[in-house]
């Protein structure tokens, strides 16, 4: 199976959106970090902006209508052949679905879901040709982790709306440490195993789900965290807090590489990771 093939395969994280109240400083953020330049997206004009790196869609901002109260967050869409269809399974399997399945210019049908632990996706059904840059290089998005109470609370949910396959493993492909943690806590007591799951669309793993426990972040719950990949990850650490954003976790070396877990200047909380 082609990594193409696998692509347009349902489940597969294809487009991933960052909600914000002050998307000028947002902008600035992740142009300085990552070198994004933007074009305005579709829709209602100052709203939407697509983020671009070497003339190729990386990412979405969006800014909050006056009105909503939310935490900064970034999104993931995963992709489906019938975004109604999966809107309903995920309904029937315990999920809710705040938004549509609607029709968005330039996107395709795309909906906005919760899973039964509470962390909030996208639903996303789209050709091809409009999906983000997701194939590695520094500035673009490679890996999506779900962080969760427990990976059974949310196993059978992404198997059955979406057709992935989920699998155990003993060394996670990312880090294993509880987001938004500051200090080195364990998400496995002592003698257990850690409660991570890989998910595959096709035979080719597409992302991961992380069970924490009691380290589940108290302030943002189960939610969905992406990895940046960059050329030095304690270098872009060091330039988040100049720009006003956080580390929640310093850097650490990881099987897959070393990786370090940061916030934004609005507290939406993403990873960055130099592949080895």
């Amino acid at each position: 199976m082609t990594q193409a093939a696998t692509r347009h395969a349902p489940g597969v994280p294809s487009w991933v959106s960052l909600l914000v109240r002050d998307s000028d400083a947002s902008r600035e953020f992740y142009h300085e970090l990552f070198g994004w330049e933007y074009r305005p997206g579709p829709g209602e004009a100052g709203q939407h902006f697509r983020a671009v790196l070497d003339g190729r869609q990386v990412a979405c901002l969006t800014r909050m209508r006056p009105g909503v109260h939310r935490l900064a967050g970034w999104l993931p869409y995963l992709r489906a052949d019938d975004a109604d269809r999966a809107a309903e399974l995920a309904r029937m399997c315990g999920g809710t679905v705040g938004v549509g399945p609607l029709g968005a210019e330039g996107m395709g049908r795309v909906a906005v879901a919760s899973d039964p632990g509470g962390a909030t996706f996208g639903i996303w059904q789209s050709e091809e040709r409009s999906a983000a840059h997701m194939n590695g290089g520094p500035g673009t998005v490679v890996w999506h982790e779900l962080i969760t109470p427990r990976t059974s609370l949310v196993e059978k949910f992404y198997e059955t709306v979406f057709g992935l396959e989920a699998e155990a493993v003993r060394e996670p492909p990312a880090s294993v440490e509880p987001a938004g943690s500051a200090e080195p806590v364990s998400a496995a007591g002592a003698g257990e195993e850690t409660d991570y799951l890989t998910v595959s669309a096709r035979g080719r793993i597409v992302g991961g789900i992380h069970g924490v426990g009691a380290a589940l972040p108290r302030d943002r719950g189960s939610h969905w965290l992406m990895y940046v990949e960059v050329a030095d990850t304690d270098a872009a650490v060091r330039r988040v807090t100049e720009l006003g954003g956080r580390v929640l976790r310093p850097p650490q070396d990881t099987p897959r590489g070393r990786v370090a877990r940061v916030a934004d200047r609005e507290g939406a909380p993403f990873a960055v990771i130099t592949d080895r």
